[in-house]
């Protein structure tokens, strides 16, 4: 099935612009997880989480305030599948399981008629939370290592840098937007989680994938158009490979956006990360890695004295 017949879109073309767009995004990226401005969950900072239910409906606000009274007001209090669940977060450490029972002898006390049950208990030692932040760190660093060699083996180094850059792309800019979308609207609770942390190497693994087919398509359209520059070639890569772009990341958008707006408030971190990063994974295939590989055997050549690529 091809959504578009036939396509012979500029898309390298205005390439700088869109640079210039990507720089700007990546900048904002870097800035936020640099200086702080990207709230991390209590997986990487330490601290304890609760889910307990009730036999009816529960006010977020009313559990705020009996927390407050223990002096546990600012903990992060969201409904949990429905609103007769709620989960509880704080930062606050202690010995054992005092946290937690402070949290359940605050909501007991203050509301000695609705019997609740505790659904899920965790705690998180701030020593095992550096430890996950590093894990994580490491697979992140690690897919990039891993991709620019696959890439690098099955087509040519510059591609797999391609690859690379465009992924280091999705990844920073997606960071940068939860940081936006957390300060604009800190009532969505958007912090960084073990869920994000898979959001993002989950982007990294449909981007490249993207990335595979059109270079693939680049390859073949190689050998078919030997004396065709490149520049027009992976523009005519781009406008073969275009009605599978839109069909499969098209799907890929629909479900997100489902999950986005029906998921809940515990999965929305994960489903707006997928969303948005899934966005900059489609746009960075065409705009970063194809233009990166154009840019960069144009520079080769012209140092080489060859006529431009």
């Amino acid at each position: 099935m091809r959504f578009f017949k036939k396509t012979n879109i500029d898309f390298l073309g205005k390439r700088k612009i869109w640079y210039i767009i990507s720089s700007i995004m990546v900048l904002i990226g870097w800035v936020s997880i640099i200086f702080g401005f990207l709230e991390p969950g209590i997986d990487f900072k330490g601290g304890t989480e609760i889910v307990l239910t009730f036999p009816q409906k529960i006010e977020v606000n009313d559990i705020r305030v009996s927390l407050a009274k223990v002096g546990m007001g600012t903990s992060e209090i969201i409904y949990y599948g429905g609103e007769n669940s709620v989960l509880i977060r704080t930062s606050e450490q202690a010995e054992g399981i005092t946290v937690s029972d402070k949290i359940k002898n605050a909501v007991q006390t203050a509301f000695p008629d609705k019997k609740f049950e505790v659904i899920k208990e965790d705690k998180i030692g701030p020593k095992i939370g550096k430890e996950l932040s590093l894990d994580a760190l490491y697979a992140l660093l690690w897919s990039f290592v891993g991709i620019l060699v696959y890439v690098g083996f099955r087509f040519k180094f510059a591609y797999g840098f391609g690859a690379v850059i465009a992924l280091v792309h999705d990844v920073s800019a997606t960071c940068g937007f939860l940081a936006i979308v957390g300060y604009l609207a800190p009532g969505l609770n958007i912090t960084v989680s073990q869920d994000v942390i898979a959001a993002l190497l989950t982007i990294i693994g449909t981007s490249v994938n993207d990335t595979v087919v059109i270079f693939d398509r680049v390859r073949e359209n190689e050998k078919i158009y030997r004396s065709m520059p490149l520049f027009d070639v992976m523009n005519r890569s781009l406008n073969d490979t275009l009605s599978r772009t839109v069909i499969t990341n098209g799907t890929i958008f629909a479900v997100l956006l489902i999950l986005l707006l029906f998921g809940g408030d515990v999965i929305r971190p994960f489903a707006l990360a997928m969303f948005f990063g899934s966005i900059c994974g489609t746009y960075s295939t065409i705009y970063v890695a194809g233009a990166f590989v154009i840019d960069y055997k144009r520079i080769r050549n012209r140092k080489a004295g060859l006529v431009t690529a």
